[in-house]
């Protein structure tokens, strides 16, 4: 699933060559893709993208109708994570979900693709030409598109948590949010309401970089624990966003898999010490960590009943 690294460098990807264009067209080709009605995908036709915003796991493209005002448009260097409204400006904001991903192209062929066919989505094309696409492997559809007049109409955005890489999120905030938590640390940390753009591997790397295993609990988190959590966190999505710049978007993928230390890699050597790379599994997902480095050496009991905390 792409996280907040990976849609930071996409939402600086389209700054550079979607600000500034004209929308010809949006095209859902998929059935369930389009989770608004209200306004129609044809208000965006003539529509000028006025900025790319990010939030958590969450793009927004902003939109100037062409019968809209264009005073007091947010330009395209405006604050990546501040929720913007304006009169007569609309958003397409995109979660690209766990197997979504967004291609970028700098022409279409003269005939349109079919509904229904293939990992394509949704095509949004230029009035210059080209555009980009959204597509979707698999057979679980879970990427989505709202086209709302304010971002905080999407039920997504508007539960979302602090965003970890703003400047107001310092350990204060870090130690404020984690008050009063009683679950483990590894599921606090993927809740987007709490704190938005973290999935499951970058809490993977963040748990690696702090030496904690991921079923220790919140609470019984101490003050240099959390100190040290913390600057685990910023360093781990920091690097990661500055590894990802510049990066084209078809790249951004095979460039997070390069730069994750512990997850994905089971059964390797830890870059750190040496051991053994292991994984915990659950229904629907995995965690991996280093016993050496996060667990005393002690390898995690499988699923939810390991009772190995430090």
């Amino acid at each position: 699933m792409p996280e907040l690294p990976e849609v930071e460098s996409l939402r600086e990807f389209l700054v550079g060559h979607l600000v500034g264009q004209e929308i010809a067209r949006v095209l859902p080709l998929t059935i369930n893709v389009l989770k608004t009605y209200d306004p129609p995908l044809t208000a965006v036709e003539g529509a000028g993208v006025t900025a790319v915003n990010r939030y958590g796991k969450w793009l927004d493209i902003e939109l100037a109708p062409a019968s809209a005002p264009v005073s007091g448009l947010v330009p395209a260097d405006a604050a990546q994570t501040g929720r913007a409204a304006g009169p007569g400006r609309l958003h397409l904001a995109v979660h690209l979900a766990r197997a979504g991903w967004l291609r970028w192209q700098d022409e279409f062929p003269a005939t349109p693709p079919r509904p229904g066919k293939g990992p394509l989505a949704l095509r949004t094309v230029l009035a210059p030409g080209g555009g980009f696409d959204l597509t979707e492997a698999g057979t679980t559809k879970r990427l989505a598109v709202h086209l709302v007049r304010d971002v905080a109409e999407v039920p997504g955005i508007a539960r979302l948590g602090a965003d970890p890489l703003a400047e107001e999120f310092d350990r204060a905030a870090f130690a404020a949010l984690l008050a009063g938590e009683r679950r483990q640390i590894k599921g606090a940390l993927r809740d987007q309401g709490l704190i938005a753009g973290i999935g499951n591997a970058y809490s993977d790397e963040i748990l690696h970089a702090a030496k904690m295993s991921p079923f220790k609990p919140v609470q019984n988190l101490d003050d240099a624990e959390i100190g040290g959590l913390y600057d685990a966190l910023r360093t781990t999505l920091e690097d990661a966003v500055e590894r990802s710049r510049g990066v084209a978007a078809g790249r951004l993928k095979a460039e997070k898999k390069s730069g994750l230390r512990v997850h994905g890699r089971t059964g390797e050597p830890c870059p750190v010490c040496g051991d053994t790379i292991r994984e915990v599994s659950f229904s629907d997902s995995s965690l991996q960590y280093c016993p050496t480095c996060q667990t005393g050496g002690k390898p995690l009991a499988d699923r939810r009943l390991s009772r190995l905390l430090k």
